[in-house]
């Protein structure tokens, strides 16, 4: 007969704790299932009276449409596409690099001294409300271009592209900071065993290792930018307009950026506030038009999120 006693089972649990467990798991089943269904209530929200919308406004006519003059009911959403585009291309020329180079800087090159200080400050940067940006938009950089020459107007396109390019400046740095810090010390180390400059490892290993991550940044930030309403209500103006084509000398057109970056503009978001601003009635044609604007709006931002994933998934490396 055997004289060994059998060890403590540890694979079964208590029966409250098991419980407990259980709750613990539907609890957060419950959170992830709510967050999707906020999210289909408000696509089925914006959809409903879009529909509404374009039974009564041509779709060929608002999404090929140049004018937006909600006093004459005539709703073209080209010149507010135009306004919303150029001004996530233009923040991103300004924000893209900068951050980028902020986060190389945190993750590759700052002292921990220098980390501790620079870190907070541009998670502060990211907290500042957006309207005190765009009222630093209007009362200092405009001002300023005009100093240095740019026959600007008091709105313009130009100093709102700059205030929101440095509204998402921390939100590329953070995530493209952090992507660079989860790159694992060995390739680091690999590299200066080769003879491999500091500057030629992050270049050559640690930016191509956490790409995945900095590109996902970047469509978030433009996400981000492409979503921005304060900024562009403050500095931007409320003009929807299409930029002039001109012909060159061999007859070729041409559109010259100072038409369009040194004068008033009209985001799809500007466009929406100044709908909600007046004296709206539920289904008129107004009110129904904000529900199309938004849902091209959501539409756009989705079609980036779904490009982050695929570039991410695509350039993603484990380790």
């Amino acid at each position: 007969m055997s004289t060994e006693t059998p060890g403590p089972d540890i694979t079964s649990r208590p029966s409250g704790r098991a419980a407990r467990e259980r709750m613990y798991r539907y609890v957060l089943l419950l959170c992830a299932a709510a967050s999707i269904l906020v999210t289909v209530s408000i696509v089925v929200l914006l959809a409903r009276d879009a529909v509404t919308f374009f039974t009564l406004v041509n779709p060929v006519d608002f999404f090929t449409g140049t004018e937006f003059l909600i006093s004459r009911n005539v709703y073209g959403l080209l010149p507010l596409l135009s306004g919303t585009l150029l001004v996530t291309v233009i923040s991103a020329v300004i924000a893209l690099p900068t951050g980028v180079a902020a986060a190389v800087y945190l993750s590759e090159y700052a002292s921990e001294q220098m980390r501790s200080v620079l870190k907070p400050g541009l998670e502060i940067l990211a907290g500042i409300p957006t309207v005190v940006y765009g009222i630093f938009a209007l009362v200092y950089v405009t001002p300023f271009l005009q100093t240095i020459g740019l026959p600007v107007n008091t709105f313009n396109i130009l100093s709102a592209s700059i205030m929101v390019g440095i509204m998402i400046i921390p939100m590329v740095s953070s995530l493209s900071e952090d992507a660079m810090s989860a790159v694992p010390d060995s390739l680091r180390q690999a590299g200066y065993g080769m003879g491999a400059t500091k500057f030629e490892v992050t270049t050559g290993v640690v930016v191509p290792a956490a790409a995945s991550g900095i590109f996902s940044s970047f469509i978030l930030a433009l996400s981000r930018a492409i979503g921005e309403t304060m900024i562009v209500v403050v500095a931007m103006g409320a003009q929807a307009r299409m930029p002039a084509v001109r012909e060159a000398i061999f007859g070729i057109p041409y559109i010259n950026p100072a038409d369009i970056l040194l004068e008033s503009g009209m985001t799809i978001t500007v466009a929406m506030v100044q709908i909600a601003g007046g004296d709206l009635t539920g289904g008129t044609i107004p009110y129904d038009s904000m529900f199309a604007l938004g849902l091209t709006l959501f539409v756009v931002t989705l079609v980036m999120n779904v490009l982050s994933d695929i570039i991410a998934e695509r350039y993603r490396e484990e380790y």
